[in-house]
Parts: structure tokens; C-alpha cells; sequence
């Protein structure tokens, strides 16, 4: 048996492969984004056709692979746990109609959160779509589970979904990687409009349908809780899933509770399986639940005087399950007491734009154009433009904006309305940009939006966006022109220009901002492709250092107003130095400084 460790976000797209998916489809995002680009690596596997593709959008994304589906392919979507609320429309109508071929729906989400807006929990949305959900513990689970998700969602003709954690999604394993593969189906769509098309009336039968699923799933074997200690007795039982049943599992062992504490392990956490429900509550006085984020097992429960767990605040709501947490939490309930050690909180240094990052540019000459300015920002590398007070609101995909257009409807009657100025990754724009701006277009709404165009989708790994011209696979493509789609839109106003030329950049800018205050929405578009990209596209290595004259006198205006991490004061506050190894050689902060004391390397 050949074993490879693997990242559970690998593991995953291998057992996707394996189990012959024909389409895979997705959207970038924090702990998902590996998943899609691991089922394209792993394409080699296959001799048998299988479609690869980054989506503009999470719903996009969702309705491609279950149109496969419905054609009989075994298809999967990969998203980020908040990426499924952009998918929520397609998700809830999808389970009352139903599949033909498997159709895995991988919902990443982020308890802490470590680079999400919300720790939500993705098994609460499997509730209100009404489809099973499977909680794995680690990749090698992850990957068994994409084959028994598959079997789920043909033998009941329902998607399914597969929700991983940060923990599994980028936790490594040894994987066994010999297995076998299933090849692709041939697709065979049968026309059925009363399903697949169905009207109001129809979707109250399919609605019976499906409840119907539901209570078949809950008693069906194969996916019902597991006990890992049979000869375990007593009247209090632990139940946990996903990484906390592996972090219970290690922890009962390291208490010596093991043949003490009955414990069991929930795959499927909704829908519960009926009869275990029914056995949970005869056969135990007290029920610890272990799981994250929500109480969704605990709730089904339903039993607040026998269970122990998010609801009843005995579990802790906020934040992740640690193992620390997890054995303090078995400790206290079996009644016996334990040291935990109490990790040591070190301080960090603040996360900021990479040195180089055409984006620092831009905040710069944004904050120089508009002192005063409201600025409303997005998701993206670029939210780190807080560090340089050039963001002030930050909501969700798109928002940027709405929320600008909001603002300015908000002091459009004020005696001296605050100019807005919205930033927006070009990823992001093509993701939830476009209807607010022809929205914002519609009511004339008097702001300014920079378009952060990078040429990458950079904050979750470099994956490309509909104006790069390459797919998944590194396959060409058609590339979509942002300054022709704004333009298309109805802007009157749009320009491109380079955010290191920061004097030629900060005045259009100005330009923008005067056109906005007597027209409507004015559109500067960024350009500058990533320096992390760029160097791994081309080879380059980066250019020499500029070099800090005697000139400088410490004043700290580069290092606070800047913030490249490469500007660096030195112990004594007299001056700045620049770190050689982590200047890119951009020369972008000899325009920053406002004594000119940096100048441009002689040898350059």
C-alpha cells in the first residue's frame, strides 16, 4: 500500500477524483481554496474527461456542477462556509428537487475565525436546505467521506454536504493513495419540467419529498454514529464529531476514561439518526455533545436536562474546540480534575500588504487625493488598508459599493458632504461588484471606485480571475476586459493608470473625485500585477534596494504612513533602514518620502 502525506483539502479532491466526479466547479476562499486546484493536479488520475473551473461566484459555481447533476454526472462545488450564503439560493431549491447523478456540496468553514468574517457553521444551513450533512475529524475521513457522500446523495437522490473545518482543510495526514478509480459517467439528462422546472404547486409535493428523504437518511446504516469504546458502561456518555471527536477520542485516552465514558462518534450530524436519538436518551442520564461551531447535534438532542453543551453554556459557544478546551470540558464532566496547561500568549506582529504590493500604492495616493474621505472597502488582501487608515468599513463580497452608494445617499443633503472613495479587488468585482455599480450608475451616486487590479486572485493563492485568460487547469480562455465591463455598465468616468507612479496616480484620483461630485460614479482601475505572482510567473528576481541617505531623520512619516515591512526604524528612532531581503526593489517609497532622503539604488 503506497501512503502520501497529504492536506486534507488534497485528500478531499483525491477522493473526489477517485469516486469519479466528471464536473468540479468552486470559488477561492480560506480554508477551501485548495480543494479545486488539487482535483486539477490530480486530473492524470482519470483517462476519462473531467471538467475543472474556477466560477465567478459561489452560486455560479453551484449551478454549473448541479446541472451536471441533473444530467447524472457525478459533479461537486467547493466553497468557504460564507461563500455558501452567496450559494443559498440554487442550495435551497437543489434539495427539493433533487439529483440524479451524486452531487457533493464541500462547505469549508473557519471556527476561530483565522481569515473569515464569521465563525458560522455550515450545518446550520444543511438544516434549513433540508440535505444530510457529513462532519469529517481528519483528511483521511475527508476523503473516505467524499465516496460515502456520493453513495448518500445517489441512493436518496439529494445533494450532500461535506463540511470540513480549517483543522482537517490544512491539518496533514498519511493517506493511503493506491485505491482505485472510478471513471465518469456519460451524462443523461431525461426531461422532467414538474421537477425540474416545477412551479409552486409542484414544489409543495417536492417539499413532501423531501421530508420524506430526511426521515429515510436518519435511519439509514451507513452513515450512523460510530462507538468507538463498546465495553465502555455507565449512565454518562460523550458525544462528539468532526476534529472534536478526534481531539475527544485523544483525550479520553490521556485521562485514563476510556473504558470509563461511553463514546460516539456523529458522521451525519443532521439528519441525526432517529434510533440513536432514541438511544442517547433511554440508555444515559448525562450527554456531554462536543461539536463546532453550533449546537446542531445537541439540538436534536433535545434534552436540555440531559444534555451538557453549546446550548446549555456548558460547551463553549465562541470560538474553536481546542484540545486543551476539550480535555477540560471531559474532565469537569466525568468529575475528575486535571492541569491543563494554559498556553503562553505571545504577541504577534499586525498583519500587513506584502512588501511591493501595488495596493499600498494605491491606499497611499487614495488618503493623499481624499484626506477626508469616507472609504469603504472588501474582502481581499487589500482589507490590510486599515493599517494605512485608508478603510473604514469592510461587510462582505461586493459591498464596498453598496456601502458607498449607502454613505452617500446618508450626507447627500449635509451642507459639506465627506467625499467616498470604495475599494474593490478585480476578483471581488467580477465576483459582487457589477450590480451595485449599475446600481450605483441607476442613481447617480456621487463616489469615486478604485478598482484594486492585481491580475490575481492573491489573497487565497494566486487562482485566476475572469480577466486573466487561464483556467483552472492552466488552459486559455476567453478574458473579460474590466474597463470595457465598466464602461458597460454606464460609467462615464473610467481610467487605468499604475498605482507606482503615485504622483500621476494620486491626480487621477483627483480627477475622478471632482468628475463624481458634479456627475456621478467615477471608476480608476489600479493596474499592477502582483509582486508574489509576477515573480513566481516570470523568474524575475527582484530589483536592488533603494538606498536611505543621510538626509533621512527619522521623522517615522514612510514607516507609519507606508507601512512596507521592508522600511524598518532603527533601535534608536534616528533613522530608517531598508531590509534587503525583504525589498522587492519597487522604489515606490522614494515618492513617499517626504524629506527625499531615499533615493534609487546607483547600481540599479
Amino acid at each position: 500500500m503506497t501512503r502520501k502525506l497529504m492536506m486534507g483539502n488534497e485528500a478531499m479532491a483525491l477522493g473526489l477524483v477517485e469516486n469519479g466526479v466528471s464536473l468540479a466547479t468552486g470559488y477561492p476562499g480560506t480554508p477551501a481554496s485548495e480543494i479545486l486546484a488539487a482535483v486539477a493536479k490530480s486530473r492524470r488520475l482519470r483517462t476519462d474527461p473531467l471538467h475543472v473551473q474556477w466560477a465567478v461566484n459561489e452560486k455560479v459555481a453551484f449551478e454549473i456542477a448541479y446541472a451536471g447533476a441533473q444530467a447524472g454526472l457525478r459533479t461537486a462545488v467547493s466553497m468557504k462556509q460564507v461563500g455558501l450564503n452567496v450559494a443559498s439560493d440554487p442550495l435551497m431549491s437543489a434539495a427539493y428537487m433533487g439529483t440524479t447523478g451524486g452531487f457533493v456540496v464541500i462547505s469549508a468553514d473557519d471556527p476561530g475565525p483565522h481569515s473569515s468574517q464569521t465563525e458560522q457553521d455550515s450545518r446550520l444551513m444543511a438544516v434549513m436546505a433540508k440535505i444530510p450533512v457529513l462532519d469529517p475529524d481528519s483528511p483521511a475521513a475527508a476523503r473516505r467521506m467524499t465516496a460515502m457522500a456520493y453513495q448518500l446523495s445517489e441512493a436518496f437522490r439529494i445533494p450532500v454536504m461535506l463540511r470540513p473545518t480549517t483543522r482537517v482543510c490544512h491539518s496533514r495526514q498519511d493517506v493511503a493513495v493506491d485505491a482505485g478509480v472510478l471513471p465518469g459517467r456519460e451524462p443523461a439528462f431525461k426531461r422532467d419540467p414538474l421537477r425540474w422546472a416545477a412551479t409552486p404547486k409542484f414544489r409543495l409535493k417536492l417539499h413532501g419529498e423531501l421530508e420524506e428523504k430526511l426521515a429515510r437518511i436518519a435511519a439509514w446504516p451507513e452513515t450512523a454514529p460510530v462507538r468507538h469504546n463498546p465495553k465502555a458502561g455507565g449512565r454518562r456518555a460523550v458525544v462528539a464529531s468532526g476534529v472534536a471527536a478526534a481531539h475527544a477520542r485523544e483525550a479520553l485516552e490521556s485521562l485514563g476514561l476510556w473504558d470509563g465514558l461511553p463514546f460516539y462518534q456523529v458522521r451525519q450530524p443532521f439528519p441525526l439518526h432517529t434510533d440513536f436519538i432514541g438511544h442517547l436518551i433511554t440508555d444515559y442520564d448525562e450527554i456531554l455533545v462536543l461539536e463546532e461551531t453550533v449546537g446542531v447535534i445537541e439540538m436534536q438532542i433535545a434534552d436540555r436536562h440531559r444534555t451538557r453543551g453549546k446550548w446549555t453554556g456548558g460547551v463553549p459557544r465562541v470560538g474553536e474546540l481546542l484540545p486543551e478546551a476539550i480535555v477540560s470540558q471531559i474532565a469537569a464532566f466525568a468529575g475528575c480534575s486535571v492541569e491543563v496547561p494554559q498556553l503562553p500568549v505571545v504577541p504577534g506582529r499586525r498583519p500587513t500588504l506584502c512588501p511591493g504590493c501595488p495596493h499600498r500604492a494605491s491606499f497611499f495616493a487614495i488618503r493623499k487625493a481624499a484626506p477626508k474621505g469616507i472609504y469603504t472597502s472588501d474582502i481581499g488582501c487589500y482589507t490590510l488598508g486599515l493599517n494605512l487608515g485608508a478603510v473604514d468599513t469592510v461587510l462582505c463580497m461586493g459591498a464596498a459599493i453598496s456601502q458607498a452608494a449607502g454613505f452617500y445617499q446618508a450626507y447627500r443633503h449635509a451642507a459639506k458632504p465627506p467625499p467616498v472613495v470604495a475599494t474593490i479587488g478585480d476578483s471581488t468585482f467580477f465576483h459582487a461588484g457589477v450590480p451595485a455599480l449599475i446600481d450605483a450608475v441607476v442613481q447617480q451616486v456621487r463616489f469615486v471606485l478604485v478598482i484594486l487590479d492585481n491580475r490575481t486572485t492573491a489573497m487565497t493563492g494566486n487562482q485566476p480571475t475572469p480577466a486573466s485568460g487561464i483556467g483552472a487547469c492552466g488552459e486559455t480562455t476567453a478574458a473579460v476586459d474590466i474597463a470595457a465591463l465598466v464602461k458597460g455598465c454606464g460609467v462615464g468616468f473610467c481610467r487605468i493608470a499604475d498605482p507606482y507612479d503615485v504622483k500621476a496616480f494620486t491626480k487621477m484620483v483627483k480627477e475622478a473625485l471632482a468628475y463624481a461630485r458634479e456627475t456621478g460614479p467615477a471608476v480608476v482601475i489600479a493596474r499592477h500585477p502582483c509582486v508574489l505572482e509576477e515573480a513566481r510567473r516570470t523568474g524575475r528576481p527582484p530589483g536592488p534596494p533603494p538606498t536611505v541617505t543621510d538626509a533621512c531623520d527619522g521623522c517615522g512619516f514612510c514607516v507609519e504612513r507606508f507601512e512596507c515591512p521592508a522600511l524598518v526604524m532603527n533601535a534608536d528612532k534616528t533613522r530608517v533602514d531598508i531590509d534587503p531581503i525583504l525589498c522587492v526593489g519597487c522604489n515606490v517609497c522614494i515618492q513617499v518620502c517626504p524629506k527625499g532622503a531615499i533615493e534609487e539604488a546607483k547600481d540599479r
